[in-house]
């Protein structure tokens, strides 16, 4: 295996060793969890020691926790065109050049580099904001880590929309990205 099937680098500059990653990106034992076709063989209580083989801590410096379904057959061989990748690079460097623009003055070119100051300062939100942040807050029981790194991934996703306030429906995206936040059942 080369270098780069044995590692990866994110953006936070976490590394995490490809077998880890692997193991920890199925859902169960079993990788059957939440399948709609196959059933998960996975007892309740193997469920939960899965799911805590991942700390806290860890999860939190992770900004990106997105569950892919399986995908059908008649969607793999859809004829139609999905957007082109042209279009989607083109909307993510203008959303990197609002960020540059508006980091540069503190030495910072991205969102995922802002601190609590720079938090504070670019991601205001509303009053149906603040109330929709305090109820997941709650009911989740969020650090102040997740709880940033929502307030962050909120803030690039009105920058790809070109939108220079934060809205209640930016952070209901931002924490929907958020799934391994959710406190075990």
């Amino acid at each position: 295996m080369d270098d780069f099937q044995k590692e990866f680098r994110f953006c936070a500059g976490l590394q995490v060793n490809w077998n880890t990653c692997k193991r920890c990106s199925n859902p169960c034992n079993c990788g059957f969890y939440g399948d709609s076709l196959q059933q998960c063989s996975c007892t309740p209580l193997m469920l939960q020691r899965y799911k805590t083989r991942l700390s806290g801590p860890l999860l939190d410096r992770i900004d990106l926790h997105v569950e892919v379904p399986r995908v059908a057959h008649k969607d793999l061989a859809d004829p139609r065109d999905a957007e082109p990748s042209a279009a989607i690079r083109a909307r993510v460097e203008a959303a990197r050049a609002i960020q540059r623009e508006r980091l540069s003055p503190f030495g910072l070119h991205c969102n995922a580099q802002m601190q609590a100051r720079h938090i504070r300062k670019f991601c205001a939100v509303d009053a149906a904001g603040h109330k929709l942040l305090e109820m997941v807050t709650d009911r989740l029981g969020l650090s102040a880590r997740s709880y940033a790194r929502i307030l962050k991934l909120a803030r690039t996703i009105a920058d790809l929309k070109e939108s220079a306030t934060l809205t209640q429906t930016h952070l209901a995206e931002a924490i929907q990205y958020r799934s391994l936040d959710r406190r075990p059942g």
